[in-house]
Order: structure tokens, then sequence, then C-alpha cells
């Protein structure tokens, strides 16, 4: 019964395994969706139709629907949009409308305030091939992205990190046409390859699932082959000892009795001979079947710990921010839903924290995306040393940071973003040989009674609009 129980909680360890896959794949599929609405979004403003096809694609992202021969047909639309588009005139060109410099700019910039720059005007002179240029460098740059957070096979990587380098650091507008046609079908290469890894996983998984269903079965066979051979020695014991019985009250010659008894005792003898020979080639078979199912049980657990590792290792990825290496937003999402169930059972004071860099925007519009994710490691590892060890802090978006300050007062929270707010704004930063001085803003909101996650989060987050409207390089509470 214990060796039943065992095989279920193996074969239940192997199904929860094939779910977590599953999950990581939902995952990989969601970032790469993610990517090309970016990518989308970079593109938009080109022509009417052009934006009509795109905002097709963004629909059926949202949708959860994605046909691949409706894509194709799609693509082929698209890829005639952009023929038609570098056909057009200089002149035309400059009048179709472009997109803001804050939708290409991309993450880094996107939950900066509009209050503190104000509209984005485009430089004089800028011409609609440097746009496509500088659209085409941010495609390559969420393209080293997407590379970082999915795998491909090697021809498909080397294909993709060629088509990045091109992207990056060509001129040819021609050659990074061609590039940006070459997207969408490296993200649909990168679905397709994980969607194949976890079907052959779950073939494998099915395939030596039902050689251990075979070899349960042989078992099987085999102890109703040993118990039905058991029970014909026994009936043949008992018919022989029956007939020695039946001689004895019959007989009255003493020698005709003795050779009775003496030729069924030899038919006994023999009868339990057979059954021995029988029984030791059964045990000989079963186990070389037994032999055989500790080399596949074998096989399955390394496999199985190998899967684990890789399920654990995707998980960090999945729930870290590239840039930073904190923890990302939905790491966020489960440390609060731990701290909130915490904070209802035991009503210890807890506090959160959103943390926005100031102007940051001009760092990356003065300086380049460079600087900008520059600052953001810089700040975001002295965030990360400052903080006591219960404490977590994590990129929510953009310039922003989430903090969670467990067992901590408002006014104890707030103490210690000072004594950080101090020292990032006397940090060294340069950028073109120039000193540039970085600081935060900040808003608190301590959990009370009658709070939810987001009501409290929401109070965090008008105090840190409360923090912009006072000067910036400040903390309030909310």
């Amino acid at each position: 019964m214990s060796s039943d129980q065992t095989w279920k909680d193996k074969y239940f360890q192997e199904l929860e395994s094939a779910e977590q896959r599953e999950e990581h794949w939902k995952a990989e599929r969601n970032i790469l969706e993610r990517m090309l609405v970016r990518t989308s979004l970079a593109s938009a403003g080109q022509t009417p139709e052009l934006d009509r096809l795109l905002d097709l694609i963004r629909s059926d992202l949202r949708k959860g629907k994605v046909e691949v021969d409706s894509w194709r047909q799609l693509q082929e639309q698209i890829d005639h949009q952009i023929a038609l588009l570098d056909e057009m005139p200089a002149a035309a060109a400059s009048h179709s409308h472009k997109p803001s410099v804050a939708m290409v700019e991309g993450e880094s910039a996107v939950s900066e305030k509009a209050s503190e720059t104000g509209p984005l005007e485009p430089a004089p002179g800028i011409e609609d091939q440097s746009q496509r240029l500088r659209i085409a460098r941010r495609v390559g740059h969420l393209l080293g992205q997407l590379l970082s957070q999915v795998s491909l096979d090697s021809s498909a990587e080397s294909r993709a990190r060629n088509l990045q380098k091109a992207l990056l650091s060509s001129g040819n507008w021609d050659e990074l046409r061609d590039g940006l046609n070459q997207v969408a079908d490296l993200i649909v290469a990168a679905v397709t390859r994980s969607q194949r890894e976890f079907e052959a996983f779950l073939k494998r998984l099915d395939e030596r699932l039902e050689s251990l269903q075979e070899h349960f079965f042989q078992q099987s066979s085999a102890q109703s082959s040993r118990q039905a051979a058991a029970e014909t020695l026994d009936r043949n014991i008992r018919d022989e000892i029956e007939q020695v019985g039946r001689h004895i009250e019959a007989g009255g010659d003493l020698n005709e009795l003795k050779q009775s008894v003496t030729s069924h005792l030899e038919s006994i003898g023999q009868a339990v001979g057979r059954f021995r020979v029988e029984e030791t080639e059964r045990e000989k078979v079963l186990s070389e079947q037994l032999a055989a199912m500790q080399e596949k049980m074998a096989a399955m657990e390394a496999h199985s710990e190998q899967m684990q590792g890789q399920v654990k290792k995707e998980r960090a990825r999945a729930i870290t921010d590239l840039l930073t290496q904190l923890p990302n937003r939905e790491a966020w999402q489960e440390r609060l839903s731990f701290e909130f169930n915490r904070w209802r059972r035991y009503q210890y004071p807890l506090t959160i924290g959103v943390l926005d860099i100031d102007l940051f925007k001009r760092v990356n519009d003065s300086y380049g995306h460079k600087a900008g994710d520059r600052v953001l490691q810089l700040v975001a590892r002295e965030i990360k040393k400052r903080l006591r060890e219960t404490d977590f802090v994590a990129r929510f978006g953009g310039e922003e940071f989430a903090l969670l300050f467990p067992e901590t007062h408002a006014e104890d929270a707030r103490a210690v973003l000072d004594k950080l707010r101090a020292h990032v704004s006397a940090l060294p930063f340069h950028f073109g040989g120039e000193p540039v001085t970085i600081t935060f803003s900040s808003g608190l909101a301590a959990f009370n009674p009658d709070d939810t996650e987001e009501s409290v989060f929401d109070r965090a987050d008008k105090a840190l609009y409360v923090a912009k409207d006072n000067g910036r390089n400040c903390i309030k509470i909310g």
C-alpha cells in the first residue's frame, strides 16, 4: 500500500512540474506580447492605414486571440504599407503624424509626471529619417531585453543578435526596415519554441508514466499467476491426500497400501517441485522488472530535479527586473499580499512607500537612455543597500520604486528615507563631463484598520504627488 502511495506522489509531482512549466510558458508569452505592443506603439503615426493595422495587432493581443494564418496576412499588409512609406516623397513624409518622444523612449520614461517638464516639443530641424533611426534604436534596445528574458535556438538567437546589432548601429534605413520586419518572426519563433519544449516535456512524461503503468500491470499479472499456482498446488496436495485416505479405508493388503501411499507422495513431491521451479522463474522475472522500474524511476527523479531547478531559475527571472536586478511589479504584488495578510492577523504597524526620481525625463532627453539606465541602476543599488533585511523594495515601473516597511510607523519610515534622500542627492553623477544632481521624491502611507492593499497604496501615491508639487526632493506622508 505504501508503494502505491509512493508512485501516486511521484505522479502528482510530475503533474505539478508540468503545470509550473506551463505557467513559465505563459509568462514568456506575456513578455513577448508586451514587447510587441511597445514595438507597435513606437512605430505608430506614420500613415493612417499602418496605424489601423498596428491597432489590429494590439486588439488581438488584448483579446488573447492570435491566429497564425491571420497574422501572416496582417504581416504582409504591414510590409506593403512600409514599402509604400519608403516610396513617399520626403516632403510628404515630413507632414505625416510622428509619435511623441515620450512614447518612443519606452518604459524608463513612462511614469514621469507630466507636471514636471510639460509637453515635450521635438527639436527643430529633425528629419523623418532621423526619427525612423531613433525608432529602430529603441526597437533594438527592446530586442535586447527580449533576448535576456526568453530562450531561442542557436540559429534564431544568432539571427536576433545580428539584428539587434544592426538596429543599434546601422544608419542604412533599408537595412533597418528589413530588420524591423524580422522582429515579428523572431517573436513567433520564441513563442513556438517554448510551446514545442513544453509539448515535448509532456510527451516524455506521458511515455514514462505509460512505462510505469505497464510495469504495474506486469507485476499485477505476476501476482495473479503466483496466486493461481499456489491454489493449484494446494488443490493437488489435497486431492492426493484424499486419495490416500480412501485407499487406507478400502484397502486390506499392507503392501498394496504401502505402494499407493508411496505413489501419492511422489505425486505430491513432483507438484511441489514444479511449483518451486515456476516460483523461481517468477521471482527472476519480477526481479528484472523491479530493476528496470528502479532505473526508470531514477531517470524520472533526475529529470524532475532538473525541471524543478529550471522552473526555480525561470521563476526568479520572471520576478526580477532586468535593468536594476530588484524585484519587479509581480514580485511586489506577492510580497504586498503576504505583508497585508500578516498585518491583518497581528496588527503590527506596516508602511508603504512610493519613490520617484525627480526630473528623470531630462536625464534621458539630455544625455540619452544609457545615462538614464545608469541612474536607475545606481539609485536602486543605494536603496537596497540602505534598507533593513526585513524591508522590501521593487521597481514598480519606469523611474518609480515601491517600498514596504514591516513593523514600522510612517514617521520612522520617513526618517529612513530622509537619510537615503540626502545620500542620493550627494552622489557624484557625471554625464557628458558635467556634474548632475539626482534627487527623488517619495510618498508614505501607513495601514489603517479599514485599509485594503489598493487604498493604502493610493494614499502613498497621492502623497508622492504632494511631494512633487512642493518642490520635489522631499517626503510626504498621506
